[in-house]
């Protein structure tokens, strides 16, 4: 059963008289448990639906969908599939206390991997979530392998339960079931040999891998030191090494890249990072795969679109690890926009400053960075920090910042998204 919170007008819904608070029980006699059942069982023609209302009836409606009228049915959040792994390197287990509750939930959700494009282990799976998976044909997957070794994935994940990721992945690509993968790096367990052995294994299963990403392990000041360390810099110049072997590989033979080392990587090994071209349509941007990049090329389109910002100061703010490659991006639009651009690296006080990522910045970092600037028209934070409910890590709204600092604040994505529109400051 799965209970409806809201339902769009000018829909199918609407036209059958549902209503939030109906519990949607079953089609064509199969019981529905979540968004998945929906989704799937509704892409017919032609079904029954049986429902029940929100005063007891229950009815049965025998539905011919007209062409091009969604069903327009909000559903109630699934319950999350939490995590059975307890990784040294968890983010969940490396935050301070005292935050809102949610930020507590360690999820590991094959079904969030398909519709969100998280990543999951797949160490949860039961048959039933097996069978799911193929007769839905969930595809693609995202999946967090870290190493194709059983023992040195067991170890890393804390998991001596963890299945065989070969065994499950040959199995679903058996079903044209296809993947993006990501290997998180740490340091004396799953580089080096253990690496080129896991990118081996992944590039054995040709298309039904579409690419992988190897990420450096990222800590915060409350995480595991005593287990697990952040790579050196000469360790990820020897893990970018192994990438960089497989992905010219790859180019040769698939005219793919394939095998990605994220933003982050190459910032710590102190290496340029790669053209655009490099990155296949940027298909892991999300994961800090090509960030930058992205960025530029977006910018690059949108060029012609920007208008009115002329002799406006604008301040960027974003983390630091970002912050050194910046200066790529905001040249070329200040070039574009006739503003000035003030690049703002913001340290991150809740989490300490070895988390460096933009997303995880919270807003008190960004009133502390912001207080007094009163020389700036318009300050832009990185929209990636502020969760769907408009919160920051630490609870405060774009608004509760807004009130406090003496600069108009907008979150942005890529720039344009906030730029390409005439200026109102």
């Amino acid at each position: 059963m799965i209970k409806v919170t809201a339902i769009h007008p000018e829909s199918l819904a609407s036209e059958l008289g549902l209503a939030a608070g109906t519990e949607l029980l079953s089609i064509n006699g199969r019981e529905l448990h979540d968004f998945l059942d929906w989704e799937f069982l509704t892409a017919d023609e032609r079904f029954l639906l049986h429902v029940r209302r929100p005063d007891g009836e229950e009815i049965e409606f025998d539905i011919e969908r007209p062409e091009g009228l969604p069903m327009g049915v909000v559903l109630e959040p699934p319950r999350v599939r939490r995590c059975a792994n307890r990784c040294d390197f968890c983010f969940v287990d490396g935050l301070p206390q005292g935050l809102r509750e949610t930020l507590y939930i360690r999820d590991d959700d094959y079904r969030l991997s398909f519709k969100y494009g998280n990543f999951a282990t797949l160490t949860n799976l039961k048959p039933w979530d097996i069978e799911r998976i193929i007769e839905y044909r969930l595809s693609p997957l995202y999946v967090s392998v870290h190493a194709t070794d059983p023992v040195v994935r067991r170890y890393l994940l804390r998991n001596p339960l963890a299945p065989d990721i070969l065994e499950q992945m040959r199995l679903f690509a058996g079903h044209g079931i296809v993947f993006h993968t990501q290997i998180v790096m740490s340091p004396g367990v799953n580089d080096g040999d253990v690496l080129r052995g896991t990118l081996r294994d992944l590039y054995e299963f040709g298309q039904s891998v579409l690419n992988t990403s190897v990420v450096p392990v990222g800590l915060t000041e409350y995480s595991k030191h005593g287990l697990v360390r952040e790579p050196t810099a000469a360790e990820c110049r020897a893990a970018l090494e192994v990438v960089l072997e497989w992905s010219n590989r790859a180019r040769l033979e698939r005219g793919t890249t394939w095998a990605f080392g994220a933003d982050e990587l190459y910032l710590r090994a102190g290496v340029p990072l790669p053209p655009a071209e490099h990155y296949d349509g940027f298909e892991q941007v999300e994961n800090g795969v090509g960030s930058v990049r992205f960025l530029q090329a977006r910018l690059t389109e949108a060029a012609g679109e920007f208008r009115g910002w002329g002799g406006k100061r604008i301040g960027v703010l974003t983390g630091t690890s970002m912050a050194p490659l910046m200066p790529q991006v905001i040249e070329p639009l200040a070039r574009a926009t006739g503003a000035s651009f003030d690049l703002i690296p913001v340290v991150n006080s809740l989490f300490g400053p070895s988390v460096t990522c933009a997303g995880l910045l919270p807003g008190g970092a960004f009133r502390l960075a912001l207080a007094g600037r009163t020389d700036l028209d318009l300050a832009l934070l990185p929209a990636e920090s502020l969760n769907e409910d408009g919160l920051f890590m630490d609870d405060l709204t774009l608004e509760d910042v807004a009130a406090t600092v003496p600069v108009p604040l907008l979150p942005s994505y890529d720039f344009a998204d906030v730029l390409a529109e005439p200026a109102t400051v």
